[in-house]
């Protein structure tokens, strides 16, 4: 799986097993953990193998999206064509249909209302019963309480003036979601991976959803945290009034999941901007104005999801606006993502977290960044420098969180 990805090399597999589509304009598409993108024609791009080892998130991908897709009100990634592994490359790779746009990492959402509307039509549509062959959750879908080990990590190699005070709010979040009951309805589908690389922008609101690689049957609440984690501010009642099948406890799990998320998303960040092993530093954007109903994606938004969730402790719609619980605007946000390589949430070291014993996200001295070399991925991750910019904010939203309970 070394070899390196190349234009030539995909030109050459596709005129190979697909010679209709040989002629075809190649362009690469930055971006992407597991796979990598190269856009073929106006209509089309070849998804293939980069750091996943095992074909079965494609493998995934092909055999449910093209049943899901036509239930869907959202544009997805449907697989049209299937390139199997050669003598020219052991990689898998498909033909997938492209979604116009641009990710969110890269983008801003401006049309709140109608950001808002859009997911919760389509998390409602994607959330139905999923037959009995429906694949289960590998390294995600557990109870909160099932995660507690890797939330208890990512909250301790934090840097404490990151979170300050709300640190204290943060855990109480958790422990209300580890608290909560387990989702009592019948597997639905779950995207699995919801965070702004995966969904696209086009005209200020969202025009798609891609890389279903850890789409599985279980429990909503792991998608619904996108609520507090893609959303501008003062969306989540909005969201969940059109969803509108979230129970009590369905949206507490919800919430703990988008703490755990955002500071897994502030501790690549910090540990991009020092060198460290599993951050990213990569397509920091310091050139994106916050205007109000914008969402731009980067660590003050990934703080902004802990603090949503800590001050709603009434739940959304309960008499509290997610506006009055963020302090002060910011002048800029840095445009970043959460991580789009493999994650797990359980507990780091544990048999069931493969992923995270792997890929383990540390806090160490930044006099270690000559001998730690980081994670070469191309997705975005916020930067420490933002993060410092936010600080003010973060003690605002504190104080409100306290005002609150």
């Amino acid at each position: 799986m070394a070899s390196e990805i190349t234009a030539e090399l995909i030109r050459d597999l596709v005129r190979e097993q697909h010679p209709d589509l040989a002629d075809l304009p190649l362009v690469e598409v930055d971006g992407g953990w597991g796979n990598q993108m190269w856009r073929l024609g106006t209509d089309l791009a070849v998804r293939i193998q980069r750091m996943d080892s095992s074909p079965d998130h494609q493998l995934k991908e092909r055999r449910w999206l093209p049943f899901l897709a036509p239930l869907l009100p959202l544009p997805v990634p449907v697989p049209v064509r299937h390139g199997a592994p050669s003598a020219r490359s052991a990689k898998l790779w498909t033909v997938v249909t492209w979604v116009p746009g641009e990710p969110l990492d890269r983008a801003t959402i401006t049309r709140a209302a109608h950001a808002t509307d859009a997911l919760a039509a389509f998390l409602r549509a994607l959330h139905v019963e999923a037959p009995a062959d429906a694949p289960a959750g590998v390294d995600r879908g557990a109870h909160p309480r099932e995660c507690t080990g890797g939330f208890t990590h990512f909250l301790e190699s934090v840097d404490p003036a990151a979170l300050g005070c709300a640190a204290r709010d943060v855990r109480a979040v958790w422990e209300d979601a580890v608290a909560a009951p387990a989702w009592q309805g019948p597997p639905v589908w779950v995207h699995g991976d919801l965070h702004p690389a995966n969904v696209v922008v086009a005209d200020g609101t969202l025009a798609g959803v891609v890389d279903f690689g850890d789409l599985f049957a279980g429990d909503p609440a792991w998608d619904l945290a996108a609520a507090w984690l893609l959303l501008p501010a003062g969306s989540s009642a909005r969201f969940f009034d059109g969803y509108s099948r979230a129970d009590d406890a369905t949206i507490r799990r919800a919430r703990g999941l988008a703490a755990l998320k955002s500071l897994f998303l502030i501790l690549m960040g910090q540990n991009g901007e020092r060198g460290l092993p599993g951050g990213s530093r990569r397509g920091v954007r310091r050139d994106v104005p916050r205007s109000p109903g914008s969402s731009v994606i980067g660590p003050e938004s990934a703080r902004a999801a802990l603090a949503r969730p800590t001050v709603l402790a009434q739940r959304p719609g309960a008499g509290v606006s997610d506006d009055t619980q963020y302090g002060e605007p910011a002048h800029a946000r840095s445009a970043s993502s959460m991580p789009s390589g493999p994650m797990s949430w359980s507990n780091p070291g544990s048999s069931s977290c493969r992923t995270c014993a792997r890929r383990r996200v540390t806090r160490q001295p930044s006099t270690n960044r000559a001998s730690s070399r980081p994670y070469q991925s191309s997705s975005r991750a916020c930067s420490s420098e933002a993060i410092a910019c936010s600080e003010a904010r973060t003690r605002s939203i504190s104080r409100n969180a306290s005002s609150a309970s």
